[in-house]
């Protein structure tokens, strides 16, 4: 993983993280892990899948059933960045192969 996927998988990771310290409900936390699962989906489909991403989920999904919500929330979040960093990653390599090959 280069610099600059770092630095993208950074970046969303912050955007997916809690603007606001309000605590979360139920709702939230469906509607972040749809998206979250929806995202990685996409990724299978690239067949890009992280098992970071994979954590993240398994991590929210726990959160939920225990009922913290702000914890499940913020892990749906974790993992749809991540989700999101890995697709971006996929959709790079899928030309940067190119510039490495013996011509």
């Amino acid at each position: 993983m280069t610099t600059r996927h770092f630095a993208l998988a950074f970046f969303l990771f912050c955007l997916a993280a809690p603007a606001v310290s309000a605590a979360s409900t139920e709702a939230e936390y469906k509607i972040a892990l749809a998206a979250a699962e929806s995202a990685e989906k996409d990724a299978g489909a690239l067949k890009n899948q992280w098992t970071t991403t994979e954590q993240a989920l398994a991590a929210a999904k726990k959160s939920a059933a225990a009922g913290d919500f702000d914890a499940a929330t913020s892990a749906a979040k974790k993992a749809e960045a991540l989700a999101k960093a890995s697709i971006a990653q996929a959709k790079d390599q899928q030309d940067a192969w190119r510039a490495a090959v013996i011509r």
